[in-house]
Parts: C-alpha cells; structure tokens; sequence
C-alpha cells in the first residue's frame, strides 16, 4: 500500500513507526494458521470436558504434527486428503466425547437449576459445544452428519427429546 505523509513528518528522526513496522512483516501462511486453530480448539475441549486419555497429537498424521513446530510465515506441508484410517477412527470417538460430554454437561447444569448457566461457564458464554464440535469435524475430514447424529442420540438417551426433536 502506498502511504502519503505530510511534509512535517519526512524529516522527523527517530525510531521506525509502527505503521512501516507492520508493513515490512511477512505475510502468515493462513492454512497453517488453522491448524493451530485446530489444535487450540481441541485443547480446550480436553481441559473443558475433563476427558481422560486423550492424546492431542494422535488426531494428526506426522505432516501435521511436524507443522505445529514451524514458523506461521513458513509455508508448509500441511496433512492431504488422504488420511490413515486409524487417524479417522481417532478423531471421530474424540469428536463422539466432546459431543457426549457437553449433552452430559447440558443435562447435570439443567438438574443444578440454582446455579445459572453463566455462572457454571463464566467465559463460554454463547459457546454451543456440539455445533462446534460438528465445524471441528469439517477439519478433521470427518462427517459433519455423524457428529449430529451422536448428538440427537445422545440428547434422547439423556432424556432432553424436546431438544432433540429440534
């Protein structure tokens, strides 16, 4: 982009200014940038949900896991279409917990009425697990429509058919 300064301040000495500072930055490889957003993302659903054994690094091939250790400027190789079943079947019974955990979390915070659901999640307010865990999936290469398919199963068995049936 080109920038017009006023004649006052070409003569002006000192330091850099942040504008120019920004403008010599490279540019971030975004793909490479989402993947981070994958793995923060499955993360906090691990520490949010509690869920015990739980490998973070087994729900990527070695591509991405090699990818999380370069700079976000740096373009990669990132994981193809191809993936390894094993690494499927992984991600989907993680995708099927964070689903089952937060219907659980839904049904115990809906028996617990004193305490308000603000109070239970102070910083997720307006987070819908299940619909994120569904946008997690496009992600991981794995079917939006089993994701809310465990969910409704899952709403039903725990009793909430009001919600189901939506």
């Amino acid at each position: 982009p080109v920038l017009d300064t006023e004649d006052a301040w070409v003569s002006v000495e000192g330091p850099v200014s942040i504008v120019e500072l920004a403008l010599e930055q490279k540019s971030i490889h975004y793909p490479l940038v989402e993947h981070q957003f994958v793995l923060c993302t499955v993360l906090y659903a691990i520490m949010r949900f509690s869920l015990k054994s739980v490998k973070p690094l087994s729900l990527f091939d070695n591509k991405g896991r090699n990818a999380f250790f370069k700079d976000l400027t740096s373009i990669q190789l990132l994981p193809s279409g191809d993936m390894d079943p094993n690494v499927l079947s992984i991600r989907q019974q993680f995708l099927l917990k964070v689903v089952t955990a937060a219907v659980q979390t839904l049904c115990s915070s809906q028996k617990d009425k004193e305490a308000s659901e603000e109070e239970l999640f102070p910083f997720e307010k307006g987070k819908n697990w299940p619909t994120l865990a569904a946008d997690l999936a496009q992600y991981l290469q794995i079917s939006e429509d089993l994701v809310k398919r465990h969910y409704v199963c899952e709403l039903y068995s725990y009793g909430m058919d009001h919600l189901g049936e939506e």
